[in-house]
């Protein structure tokens, strides 16, 4: 019998470490994500992302999100792709984290960016999640840049960041959601990299690194 992964390989990567699950979002999770992003995400008023997604209108944020979540599957290339990963604890579907690069085979970087719904912040898992993709990115992609954003007033996203060794990497002005934003970036490498205590385990990695045309 054909499986999804068949088709498209990505399908088949999962990653999971102590608490959390991580793997594509597939059109049967899009109702779960959905679901998890309406329960809110951050306070009101105060989106802590470039686009600001989640104050669409509830009847059109999950028409936006399930055209996301297509758009990365259908444009990806080896040279531009980004995975979207959905994010599970105890079996509940608690927000995504996105690991995307362009020029990888050249440039070995990835940039992440994620979401958490707030019924599971604070319990650092946020922190767990990073760590995981991190993990990936340079144990098993060969990466070696992991690149991340955030507002400057967002001190729980740079929280994440310094406690997983990113360094600072310049403070840029750009149109976040219309306005002007004083943006921090930063960069992760395996040298700075403070990994966890615990051990990434990792299923159907070489049909998705095939697919994206890395080398094992």
């Amino acid at each position: 019998m054909t499986s999804p992964a068949d088709y498209w390989p990505p399908f088949g990567l999962t990653l999971t470490t102590p608490r959390l699950t991580l793997r594509p979002v597939r059109d049967e999770d899009i109702p779960a994500a959905i679901g998890a992003a309406l329960s809110g995400v951050h306070e009101p008023g105060r989106s802590p992302f470039s686009t600001p997604w989640t104050d669409a209108p509830p009847h059109e944020l999950g028409t936006n999100m399930a055209q996301w979540y297509w758009r990365c599957r259908s444009s990806m290339t080896a040279g531009d792709w980004t995975l979207v990963l959905g994010i599970w604890h105890d079996g509940d579907f608690i927000g995504c984290q996105d690991v995307a690069a362009k020029d990888f085979t050249t440039l070995k970087t990835v940039s992440t960016g994620s979401w958490l719904r707030q019924s599971a912040q604070g319990r650092g898992l946020g922190t767990e999640m990073r760590a995981a993709v991190a993990l990936y990115a340079f144990d098993y992609l060969g990466a070696e840049f992991a690149e991340s954003e955030a507002a400057v007033w967002n001190q729980q996203s740079l929280g994440v960041s310094r406690s997983l060794g990113y360094e600072l990497n310049g403070v840029t002005r750009a149109v976040w959601g219309g306005k002007p934003q004083e943006v921090q970036e930063v960069r992760l490498t395996p040298a700075t990299f403070k990994r966890p205590d615990w051990t990434l385990q990792l299923q159907g990695h070489a049909a998705t690194a095939k697919y994206l045309g890395i080398q094992e």
